[in-house]
């Protein structure tokens, strides 16, 4: 039978930060709207509905000595040792990020040399022909690096691929915006070999869209709440019941049009592997994606969680829950081989992609 090039995870790690913020952590934040006033809530008020939407109880944050290029460093670290591969024989390193290496002392970002470059200089390889580049893509950029490096791998001119994602959210949020609570830092990466296959394996299809005409600005930088203090640096802001409508709009199409691509059963999809923003929104997509099958009993143990204990910590949420779910570390996740699972995204652009993955 004719064989083709298929592309399958062998191997993840990742960094989560030690520094761990609770929710109480702001309860002494002022908390701003965007007119600059105060909001007429309490912070317990503030926090108890923030829990109550996202789920989340506390998140980490980077260490002060380090910044990305550092943390996306020790997830590399911890694929490579997972699989005792050789560094030099890397094709190719992506590294999703969208801020660069913003230091704790100054809030600009930095991004040259490029992370990827950083990457691998810190990896020390020396093979000139390891291609190391960024991809800025909004919160779905790890998994739109994953969707670059399958085409390089199916095309036969790469046989191993480093992809990392990696974020300092907490660098870039406004102390004084309620979303700021959101988010979180920490790193994830895999490592992505060709193999031929008679059927089938790993990376079955995928799909990405970019909605740029009206919705660019749902996710932007900008000033802060509060412009005596921060009159001269910009800040990661969010139109938040927008971009809920928007997530709400297209992931769970976009999801049921990848699914047809591959020709999956949506019944024999064992996991969603979804970017975690917020848990209700989260909780709204899964249950559209059932209505679009015309299923009205939805099952809340096909979307593994990590908001909770590790917040939205941008590119680097599908790989460090990936390795989780890779190695164990999450309760009811295990995976077998030829079961399939769905990544899934959504983020600033607007940038949506999912991918389908059948286990080896």
């Amino acid at each position: 039978m004719k064989t083709s090039f298929y592309s399958i995870i062998t191997g993840s790690g990742k960094y989560i930060p030690t520094k761990l913020v609770k929710n109480e952590n702001f309860l002494t934040h002022r908390f701003l709207n965007a007119s600059g006033e105060d909001f007429p809530k309490t912070n317990e008020e503030i926090i108890h509905k923030f829990k109550e939407i996202t789920e989340i109880e506390e998140r980490r944050y980077v260490e002060d000595e380090f910044v990305t290029s550092d943390i996306g460093y020790f997830a590399a670290l911890d694929a490579i040792e997972s699989t005792q591969c050789d560094k030099e024989t890397f094709d190719y390193i992506i590294v999703a990020h969208n801020f660069g290496d913003v230091k704790h002392s100054n809030p600009r970002t930095d991004m040259v040399p490029s992370i990827a470059a950083r990457i691998k200089h810190k990896l020390q390889i020396e093979n000139p022909f390891t291609v190391a580049y960024d991809v800025p893509f909004g919160c779905p950029g790890w998994l739109q690096a994953l969707i670059q490096a399958d085409y390089y791998l199916k095309s036969g001119d790469a046989k191993k691929i480093l992809v990392i994602g990696a974020e300092t959210l907490s660098r870039v949020s406004d102390p004084h915006d309620i979303d700021s609570m959101l988010y979180s830092d920490g790193a994830g990466a895999v490592i992505v070999e060709a193999v031929e296959s008679e059927t089938p394996v790993g990376i079955i299809t995928h799909l990405t869209r970019s909605d740029t005409l009206k919705h660019s600005g749902l996710l932007s930088m900008d000033a802060s709440f509060d412009k005596e203090v921060f009159s001269n640096d910009i800040f990661l802001k969010m139109n938040g019941r927008k971009l809920y409508e928007y997530a709400l709009n297209t992931v769970p199409q976009l999801v049921k049009d990848c699914i047809e691509k591959s020709q999956v059963v949506f019944t024999d999809i064992k996991k969603l592997i979804i970017h975690q923003a917020n848990a209700k929104m989260d909780y709204a997509i899964l249950e559209r994606l059932y209505r679009l099958y015309g299923l009205k009993e939805v099952s809340r143990d096909i979307m593994p969680m990590t908001i909770s204990f590790l917040g939205n910590n941008s590119v680097a949420t599908l790989p460090i829950l990936f390795d989780m779910m890779f190695k164990g570390d999450l309760a009811s996740t295990a995976m077998n081989s030829g079961e399939h699972l769905i990544f899934a995204s959504v983020g600033a652009g607007m940038n949506v992609n999912a991918v389908i993955y059948k286990m080896p």
